[in-house]
């Protein structure tokens, strides 16, 4: 599942495999996440949706996800029961 990572300072500090998301609709919080979330259909289509709604010019300079942390959390969730 998605993950926080308390002692990241840098997006320079996600461990090989992950790949850092910003989550949020207001207040963005910086998950970590395995990059195999990329080829799964649930994940895909939450980004076709933010893709749609917002496109892919973030100010965050990252990949940002901006909708709810609770929907976030149960697709990962689920993501991660799939492992």
């Amino acid at each position: 599942m998605g993950f926080r990572l308390p002692g990241l300072q840098r997006r320079s500090d996600i461990p090989k495999g992950y790949l850092a998301v910003y989550v949020g609709e207001n207040k963005k919080k910086l998950f970590v996440i395995p990059i195999s979330y990329l080829n799964q259909p649930s994940f895909q289509d939450l980004l076709s949706k933010v893709e749609q709604e917002f496109g892919f010019d973030h100010p965050m300079g990252g990949l940002t996800i901006p909708c709810r942390e609770d929907v976030f959390l149960d697709i990962t969730s689920h993501l991660h029961k799939s492992y």
